[in-house]
């Protein structure tokens, strides 16, 4: 059984000393599970960047309560001479600081936006900086809370897809880990298992960062559900082999006809999955969803440092001065995407009138 409060990824914080945002640095697990405290917005912003916190929907609740965290510091500091004006002034700032560490998980600036709509309007309603920064907190736990559910909702839809032996593949971590309930991608394999049904996954190891081997590995093998490790390469021969009855992913960035971002690698999956007529299922919450965005294309993806390829946890496995590119996510189109589970619903091809009419 999956215990979700020991992998809550971001929580916050206060005790007599002050306010902080916690997480659990996910760049040391398994080795090592270290809880860290937070006490500024350019230390909860350091932290999306380095990827101690990831995952859609945990870097935007992160983003979420790092804003919130800039404003107490600054009550803190200024106390009754930080004024209404100033305060929104402040948030705005910390808001374009933390937009720009994760440029394609569209939860960070969704929660973001969120939050800065939510000052805006409650300015006149409140009468002081302390009162905005209770009414901003109430609204960050608000998008925790809302998540949560999400993923419950995910689950339960997607358990249901799951039929009593298959095998799961999944990319990269998708789990408790990268949200603020049991996952996206995870949820309806945890689901499926607490209910009493015979699921087994197979975890690619997920280059560069090995998000598959080193956390959602820990996460299944903690929570008793059978799983097989396997590198990324392996995926197409066990399709072929007919080991595989499913694939779930999660998302970083959904248009609005149905392309998804999301880790570097899942494009190959999804067409080795086309090909081997093996359903494609992508579970994201509706918070990732940009209906700006008309197509893949318009999805900004970001670029790392090239030390994440030529090293493998401070080993380096590639020769000194060599030529690197690091996307850390693709695009994945519609087309080889068999369904979308929201929490509001699964959604299947053609996408956009779908998804429009629901929004």
């Amino acid at each position: 059984m999956l215990d979700q409060r020991l992998l809550q990824p971001v929580w916050w914080e206060e005790n007599e000393q002050g306010v902080y945002v916690g997480l659990i640095d996910q760049t040391l697990l398994p080795q090592q599970t270290k809880h860290l405290r937070l006490t500024s917005e350019v230390e909860v912003a350091e932290a999306i960047r380095a990827l101690r916190v990831r995952g859609a929907p945990a870097i935007g609740a992160a983003a979420a309560f790092g804003l919130v965290l800039g404003l107490a510091r600054q009550v803190r500091e200024r106390g009754e001479t930080l004024g209404l004006v100033e305060a929104r002034e402040q948030l705005q700032a910390i808001g374009a600081l933390l937009t720009t560490t994760r440029p394609t998980a569209v939860n960070l600036a969704w929660a973001i936006k969120r939050l800065l709509r939510c000052v805006d309007e409650n300015f006149a309603l409140v009468r002081n900086a302390q009162e905005l920064q209770r009414v901003l907190l109430a609204e960050a736990r608000a998008i925790v809370q809302e998540d949560h559910d999400a993923c419950e909702r995910m689950g339960e839809l997607g358990a249901a897809l799951l039929a009593e032996g298959d095998t799961v593949l999944t990319h990269c971590n998708a789990g408790a880990l990268a949200t603020m309930g049991i996952g996206t991608a995870l949820a309806p394999i945890y689901v499926a298992h607490n209910a009493g049904k015979r699921v087994h996954v197979l975890v690619d190891e997920t280059r560069p960062l090995l998000q598959g081997s080193r956390l959602t590995a820990w996460e299944l093998q903690r929570a008793g559900v059978p799983l097989t490790l396997i590198t990324d390469n392996m995926a197409g021969s066990f399709m072929r082999q007919g080991r595989v009855q499913a694939v779930f992913v999660g998302a970083d960035c959904i248009a609005a006809n149905g392309d998804v971002a999301n880790k570097i690698g899942t494009y190959s999956v999804a067409v080795l999955a086309s090909v081997h007529q093996i359903p494609f299922y992508v579970v994201a919450p509706t918070s990732t969803f940009d209906l700006s965005l008309s197509s893949g294309e318009q999805i900004p993806v970001e670029q790392r440092k090239p030390e994440e390829v030529t090293s493998v946890r401070g080993s380096i496995i590639a020769p000194e001065g060599v030529n690197v590119t690091n996307p850390a996510f693709d695009v994945t189109p519609h087309q080889y995407i068999t369904a979308l589970i929201t929490e509001k619903g699964i959604f299947r091809a053609p996408y956009e009138a779908l998804l429009r009419n629901v929004w």
